[in-house]
């Protein structure tokens, strides 16, 4: 009998017990995922059983998209469709963010009801159907699906296309609004075709610089989110998309070399707004590592497992890595400025998912912690659980080699 490890896991009334990994550190493939077939399950890596997996895999769907109303669930089926919202009172409302990612969870899970009822709500409720901002999604509407807020948050656009070719390639086309690839190379489109700034809205990606912009709108295209960064979509795009495929090539080379531009070059901590060059953009308190940085890590790695897209991935996954291993894997808070003073003082399961997602862009043994630290962590509830439950399933997903990249053969 192989030697047990001390981690035990909970998930509901079932006890699991983590074997020791199976390798000393991680071992990083010679090829990336998209080329070999071989997405890695790094949990049973770590040395959890696929049943453990599959098991922790299908709770945190039940629970997230089924669970309770008031404690437990983020999705809520309706009349027209289906939405993820924001639980917490604070907020109360129902995002581009949310929606694109909830898509892209049921795409992977194979979920083709749940996916076509929440893109029928986000077609109908939050797309902009005429006018500049044609083909662009508000990033905020009401649970009644009327918007709060017309803006785009580019992150939204990118998972939404990206889910949608994913869904073509997974179940084919259909008719309407469920032609995936047609509605999919609409919303590219759209994010290059707004040169005129008609209205003040302009391009979701700065066609010079080949970088995401902010927001959509004349004033906050001149800098970016390095959170919206998705080097590894973009490559998808480059070789699904109907048009400008050279363009999102280059687009992919363009945000990996502006990682490196806005990490801090002692912890690798990076700003949620900044520069086009990577300097600190500093809009009320976003030139500090806050809630829309989590999701760098992640990007990173993902490209990095995917596409092999940059040593210089993997260089900022292992320096952030060894930061927050000095802060204690088994305490570090949410909140830091990007040269490491904390600015809070609680903990988020969100941050500790998406840095176990590092485990699959570094050799370094300490990523088995870090996967531990996740395994340990509950699936989110209360307040808090739909961006720490969003990010904690989409890096479940990740780690458990349930995400794909699925195009055409």
């Amino acid at each position: 009998m192989k030697q047990l490890l001390l981690l035990i896991v909970l998930l509901g009334t079932t006890v699991f017990y983590a074997q020791l990994p199976k390798t000393k550190a991680p071992i990083l493939p010679d090829q990336g995922a998209f080329a070999s077939g071989n997405y890695r399950n790094i949990l049973v890596e770590a040395g959890y059983t696929q049943e453990e997996v599959d098991i922790k895999v299908k709770k945190a769907w039940d629970q997230l998209f089924y669970g309770s109303d008031t404690n437990q669930r983020v999705y809520y089926p309706t009349t027209n469709g289906a939405y993820i919202k924001d639980v917490n009172p604070d907020n109360n409302d129902v995002r581009s963010e949310g929606m694109s990612y909830g898509m892209m969870i049921a795409v992977q899970l194979n979920k083709k009801k749940e996916f076509d009822l929440l893109w029928q709500w986000s077609k109908t409720n939050m797309q902009h159907q005429s006018g500049p901002r044609q083909g662009y999604f508000a990033w905020s509407c009401d649970t009644d699906g009327n918007k709060l807020d017309k803006n785009s948050a580019p992150d939204g656009e990118i998972y939404f296309a990206t889910a949608l070719y994913f869904a073509e390639a997974r179940w084919g086309a259909r008719t309407g609004i469920f032609d995936y690839k047609k509605e999919a190379d609409a919303i590219l489109e759209a994010m290059l075709s707004k040169d005129d700034g008609n209205g003040g809205i302009t391009n979701i990606f700065n066609k010079d610089n080949k970088q995401v912009v902010f927001v959509p709108l004349k004033g906050a295209d001149n800098y970016t989110d390095p959170s919206y960064h998705l080097p590894a979509f973009y490559e998808i795009w480059a070789r699904v998309a109907s048009k400008n495929n050279e363009f999102w090539t280059e687009a992919a080379a363009a945000s990996r070399a502006f990682f490196v531009k806005t990490a801090d070059k002692k912890t690798g901590l990076m700003p949620d707004y900044a520069e086009f060059n990577g300097k600190p953009k500093d809009v009320s308190g976003h030139a500090d590592f806050r809630y829309d940085a989590f999701r760098c890590i992640m990007n990173m790695a993902v490209d990095y497992s995917w596409f092999q897209g940059s040593e210089d991935e993997r260089k900022l996954v292992e320096k952030q890595h060894k930061f927050f291993k000095k802060q204690d894997i088994n305490s570090y808070k949410s909140l830091y400025t990007i040269k490491g003073k904390p600015l809070n003082s609680f903990r988020s399961s969100g941050l500790i998912a998406t840095n176990a997602v590092g485990a699959l862009a570094t050799d370094k043994p300490v990523a088995w912690e870090f996967v531990k630290e996740f395994m340990n962590v509950s699936i989110p509830t209360g307040k808090y659980r739909y961006y720490d439950g969003m990010l904690y399933m989409l890096s479940l997903l990740h780690l458990s080699g349930e995400f794909k990249a699925y195009i055409p053969e």
